[in-house]
């Protein structure tokens, strides 16, 4: 029997609670109402990892409302793999998102102006509060991974001349593309390379309130076979190309890239906003040598009750990895009291970050995302690789990983409204059996090097 450490939740008042197993009753698997198989035979996607954004407001919060002490931990308890949650994925804007206290990009210019040699590009905003903290991350997990996604070009390079609504100028295709390129240069000089990026956050959304650009998949396809792609060839930039970065219910979008641009992208990225997880199933059916992301779910006060909420993140979680997904990332990873900073003339935000920092008090709180996330984190560690598992009962939600210290991680999320007792086991030998409260989580690490 290999060493087994299980970490629970059972409620608001008992959240992420480590149990060894020793520590657990050992009930006999006969009894068991549930049984969960791993087959070790069956693998799907490598997983990169799990997180949530340094948006501007993020980044602010933690950097300068926190003081060094709290600072110095909440990092630690985001990306220390033994002594936090270890996140190790990042999705952050270039430039300003809604979650931002100004709206800015990396070459603003006056009304009128233009500048197509970018000489006044810089990302010194970046240099304030963001980069310091990436780099505090990248330290406290050198295996994190750093991708970014614009909400808009530069307004001059746009319809609207402003970074709110409007579509890129075909004119400015290719300073676009070469946008991409000094950013990515700018943050390796930082010591911080870009894992990937997406073209466009939400294309098909052009809010008039926030950064936004509306760019339709005949223009995405455009831009990255004929821009994008061939100026990161020519810089010889790593960086992946993620096409879409949008909805589930909109898989005919990536399909339209995709098939006119399937060499020149690496994969597709999603977010939960809209329709359902199978759509990365079904668009990686089509295009199998393409990875799946998923890359920007926030909870909030449109879930208000902590159960609804903490049960969303835990099964659409686990329908994401079970859709084959190689990221899972939610949104901002602070925010304050009144659910910003927002860009001016937002208004009323009702999202919710992965910790809570108290403007006023400088209290700082971890949220039920935090929790969350660290079901997946924890134990699903990078470069893990999926098992397949399948339960006795529909309503008892798991996903499964081998690690590279080969250690089995499983998540499991009991859907019902009854106490189950469940029996894992692993290529038919049984690992564990153990109750999950009703709306209750479990992660189980079984072997390897437990943290």
């Amino acid at each position: 029997m290999p060493d087994i450490i299980v970490y629970r939740s059972s409620g608001e008042n008992s959240l992420f609670v480590e149990q060894p197993a020793g520590s657990l009753p050992q009930l006999p698997a006969d009894g068991a109402t549930v049984t969960i198989d791993i087959d070790p035979g069956r693998t799907y996607q490598e997983m990169d990892g799990f997180g949530a954004s340094f948006t501007d407001s993020a980044a602010y919060l933690i950097h300068q409302v926190l003081g060094e002490e709290r600072r110095t931990e909440v990092m630690r308890k985001l990306f220390d793999p033994q002594e936090g949650i270890g996140l190790s994925f990042l999705r952050n804007p270039m430039g300003a998102s809604d979650y931002a206290r100004t709206v800015y990009s990396y070459n603003d210019l006056s009304e009128g102006g233009s500048d197509p040699e970018l000489s006044g590009f810089s990302i010194a905003h970046d240099e304030a509060d963001i980069i310091p903290l990436v780099q505090q991350a990248v330290q406290l997990n050198p295996e994190l991974k750093l991708m970014a996604s614009p909400w808009s070009a530069p307004g001059w390079m746009k319809t609207s001349g402003s970074m709110i609504a409007g579509r890129l100028k075909p004119e400015y295709y290719g300073v676009y593309a070469e946008y991409f390129v000094r950013f990515i240069q700018a943050y390796a000089a930082h010591g911080l390379p870009i894992y990937a990026v997406t073209v466009q956050n939400e294309p098909l959304y052009e809010p008039q309130h926030y950064p936004s650009m509306l760019m339709l998949p005949e223009e995405q396809r455009e831009f990255i076979t004929g821009y994008l792609k061939p100026v990161f060839r020519q810089h010889g930039l790593a960086a992946k190309i993620f096409c879409y970065d949008h909805n589930w219910d909109r898989p005919d979008y990536p399909l339209s890239v995709l098939e006119g641009a399937a060499a020149d992208v690496d994969g597709v990225a999603w977010h939960w906003y809209g329709g359902a997880a199978a759509a990365q199933s079904e668009v990686l059916a089509v295009y199998p040598n393409h990875e799946v992301h998923f890359t920007e779910g926030s909870g909030g006060e449109w879930i208000p009750p902590f159960e609804q909420a903490f049960s969303n993140v835990m099964r659409t979680g686990i329908e994401i990895l079970r859709n084959h997904s190689r990221s899972f990332v939610l949104w901002n990873l602070a925010l304050d009291e009144q659910n910003g900073p927002t860009v001016p003339g937002f208004g009323e935000s009702t999202c919710r970050g992965v910790v809570t920092v108290n403007q006023q008090t400088r209290e700082l709180t971890y949220t039920l995302d935090y929790y969350a996330l660290a079901h997946f984190s924890k134990v699903i560690r990078p470069q893990a690789v999926r098992l397949a598992s399948d339960a006795s009962r529909e309503h008892l939600r798991s996903v499964a990983f081998r690690n590279r210290d080969g250690s089995v991680a499983a998540v499991l999320f009991n859907d019902s409204d009854a106490e189950e007792t469940v029996s894992v086991r692993l290529a038919g030998e049984e690992l564990l059996t153990l109750t999950i409260a009703a709306k209750g989580a479990v992660s189980v690490k079984a072997g390897g090097k437990l943290e």
